[in-house]
């Protein structure tokens, strides 16, 4: 698609190239399901409507839109956005495996990491805190990660059962 930009619009400045391609490029985007053909014709029409209002945002289209080069360079143009898009949403899928495994090794790593530093002070007083208020019997914690998997079982064992009674006081009433 990069390449091509060379090919095309040789006429046009550097900027009304740019800013030409980037709407050209953004109507591939937005309209996904139309042919090439048929973004042409909405991008003809759409800009002969505002040409005649003068209003238009590629005011330097009014000679050149009813050309044959220009017709040809914007196909080819419109081609090489619909390739790029659909070889892109073809990647897809393996982009987000391998976002996934990414996130995936990142959270093992940390927890490697926590494994190997003693747990902070805040942890240990919460923990602690928990232990007291659920009389359970406090252990030894190692690091950050033990401390950390010592919590979340306290409170998710504590939760479930408070809301095992809850629920067995609501069907009660």
């Amino acid at each position: 698609m990069y390449e091509i930009k060379k090919e095309i619009y040789l006429d046009l400045t550097k900027n009304q190239k740019s800013a030409l391609c980037n709407y050209l490029r953004a109507n591939v985007k937005k309209f996904p399901l139309l042919s090439v053909e048929q973004l042409w014709i909405k991008f003809y029409e759409d800009e002969k409507y505002y040409l005649e209002l003068n209003c238009s945002r590629f005011e330097f289209l009014e000679n050149m839109i009813d050309e044959d080069n220009f017709k040809l360079d914007t196909i080819k143009y419109l081609k090489e956005c619909k390739k790029y898009y659909e070889y892109k949403e073809k990647q897809r899928p393996i982009i987000e495996a391998n976002k996934a495994f990414e996130k995936k090794k990142r959270e093992f790593l940390k927890e490697v990491k926590m494994s190997k530093e003693p747990p902070t002070k805040k942890q240990i007083y919460y923990y602690e805190k928990l232990c007291k208020k659920y009389n359970i019997e406090k252990r030894e914690l190692e690091s950050k990660l033990d401390a950390r998997n010592e919590i979340d079982k306290i409170i998710t064992m504590y939760s479930k059962s408070l809301t095992y009674i809850y629920e067995k006081e609501e069907k009660e009433e």
